[in-house]
This record gives C-alpha cells, structure tokens and sequence, in this order.
C-alpha cells in the first residue's frame, strides 16, 4: 500500500477515536450533572383576579352583534329568529 494512503488511514481513524472519546466524555459527564443536580420544577403560578390586569369589559356594538347572528344562522342553515345570541364573550 502506499504510503499516503496507509497515513491517511491512521490520521482518519485517530480522528474517528477522538471525536468518539470525547462524544463518550460529554455523556457520563452530564449523566453525573443530573444525578448531582437533579431538575426540579418550578411552582406553577395561580391566576388569581388580583394577578389579572383591570380592564373594562370589552362592549359589543349591536352592528357586530347582527353580523354573528347573520354568520351563525347561515352557518347552522336556519333563519336568525330560530335562536338568540344572549352573551358574547371575547377571547
């Protein structure tokens, strides 16, 4: 064999047992992290009213009112005095 081949041949398998040397390192060093330093969950926050921001209720203007109604009776196949929108609530 020549030469260069047979030197390219060690230069690439030393390369291939370093990268996996160090590959093996990184994974037994963060498996001792996490037996050392276990994750713990942080609280979960309650929402509470106090938490949530003072607005005022967001008013409906009759013309939008019209449009649902208008939408939901096409949608549902039926005339818009078969059924009455009684809250509408944003979100």
């Amino acid at each position: 064999m020549d030469s260069i081949v047979l030197t390219s041949l060690i230069v690439s398998l030393i390369a291939i047992l370093v990268i996996f040397t160090v590959l093996i390192v990184l994974i037994y060093t963060i498996k001792l992290l996490v037996r050392l330093i276990p994750y713990e969950e942080p609280p979960a926050q309650k929402i509470t009213s106090e938490t949530l921001p003072k607005t005022s209720p967001p008013s409906v203007s009759p013309d939008i009112i019209s449009a649902i109604t208008a939408v939901m009776a096409t949608h549902l196949g039926k005339s818009p005095q078969e059924f009455h929108i009684t809250q509408i609530n944003p979100k």
